[in-house]
């Protein structure tokens, strides 16, 4: 392992981590299925793993759709390309348009909700998000429509969110 490689905690104890330097190019044809999470099509783009840091969605709802508000213990960053995403963060409410970049802190209270006529956004996770394989889970345990609230509340629970509900 390089003597330069950033040290950080997992599982209690300090360790080194090494970075991927291996590039990612990934056209359009050869992305995953979108995953149905109730109501928002989301597209794994990058999964968050030790060597890679972070995360990256695509993520397409129809107006209204969007997740309550929810906490975690990595950052999340939104990046709005098309439509209107209202977005909560703490105590401030603000309606991204195509351009706009939200940042949520760790552990901070969010949601969002698609707008009139839907929208699309990239979804950018910090190291330890679980946000790609908890959007599998959903997808694969709850079915579209009318979700079972318990059920998606212990799915989300089992990796690391935190619903305020």
């Amino acid at each position: 392992m390089p003597p330069s490689a950033p040290e950080c905690f997992q599982g209690g104890s300090l360790r080194r981590r090494t970075v991927n330097t291996d590039p990612l190019i990934l056209a359009p044809e050869n992305y995953a299925p979108a995953l149905d999470v109730i109501g928002v099509k989301v597209t794994v783009l990058a999964e968050n793993d030790p060597a890679h840091g972070y995360g990256i969605t695509l993520q397409r709802g129809e107006e209204g759709a969007g997740p309550p508000p929810h906490s975690h213990a990595w950052d999340e960053s939104f990046f709005v390309l098309e439509g209107k995403v209202e977005c909560q963060v703490g105590d401030r409410t603000a309606i991204g348009l195509p351009g706009t970049l939200v940042h949520v802190p760790a552990g901070t209270l969010h949601a969002f909700r698609f707008g009139a006529g839907g929208g699309r956004m990239l979804e950018i996770t910090g190291p330890g998000s679980r946000a790609a394989q908890m959007f599998a889970s959903v997808a694969k345990q709850v079915s579209p429509g009318t979700p079972d609230v318990p059920r998606v509340v212990g799915i989300l629970r089992e990796h690391g969110v935190n619903v305020a509900i």
